[in-house]
């Protein structure tokens, strides 16, 4: 994921500000955000990411057809986020589209018959991650996963210890602002015994890039063992 070095994966707290848009506007960001792209482009075969992301960059309102991709995308959607005409742009553009959701009333479910590469992964109450990992991994030979969420849900799978590894590229700017979205969001830790959730990096390679970039490489540590003093 791409964040400001302060931790921002968005340029604002609404949905029309966002780094896609606004950091190809801006002197000084814009002259080295191909090398992101660049590094973009090598994802895994499996993507993660949510439904708000997706309405984010436009595929709801989107006219021309999309050019396929060797991806397959698995997009968490309970609002819903994205319209039918939404689903039908990602089905067109991808592989396999699976729509994780626990909205019986999601479009999903009016148009999954028209397009045989939507799969469908339903939970009643709330989506199990941990579930859907070992369904993703067992049922669809999903080896690996590239996750490219918001901040919430990024919180919540690091702290279920389900992300192995972190690839960041920093941003040569400062955003700032309370209720921007960070790198990693969700409800703040509370107790001592919240520590556990903490999870230690290992680097594991660090790149300057041109334009005063980075790209920062991490194992994550997930067996976290807090110490007594």
């Amino acid at each position: 994921m791409i964040e400001s070095l302060d931790g921002k994966i968005s340029t604002g707290d609404v949905d029309e500000l966002d780094v896609d848009t606004d950091f190809k506007r801006i002197r000084g960001i814009k002259e080295g955000l191909f090398q992101y792209y660049d590094i973009e482009k090598t994802t895994d075969a499996f993507s993660l990411n949510t439904g708000r992301v997706m309405a984010k960059i436009g595929v709801n309102t989107r006219k021309s057809e999309p050019v396929k991709i060797d991806c397959n995308f698995v997009i968490i959607d309970n609002k819903p986020h994205l319209t039918a005409k939404g689903l039908e742009y990602l089905a067109k553009w991808v592989n396999t589209l699976f729509l994780v959701t626990s909205n019986k009333d999601h479009p999903v479910f009016l148009i999954k018959n028209k397009y045989p590469n939507i799969q469908v992964i339903y939970y009643e109450n709330k989506i199990d991650f941990i579930d859907l990992f070992f369904k993703l991994k067992t049922a669809y030979h999903a080896e690996r996963v590239t996750i490219q969420s918001g901040g919430t849900l990024n919180a919540e799978l690091i702290r279920l210890g389900l992300i192995d590894a972190v690839s960041i590229v920093i941003a040569p700017c400062l955003i700032g602002g309370s209720n921007t979205q960070s790198l990693i969001g969700g409800e703040s830790l509370h107790t001592q015994e919240d520590l556990l959730k903490i999870k230690a990096l290992k680097l594991k390679d660090c790149r300057v890039l041109k334009n005063s970039y980075i790209h920062l490489l991490y194992d994550v540590i997930n067996n976290t063992v807090v110490e007594e003093i």
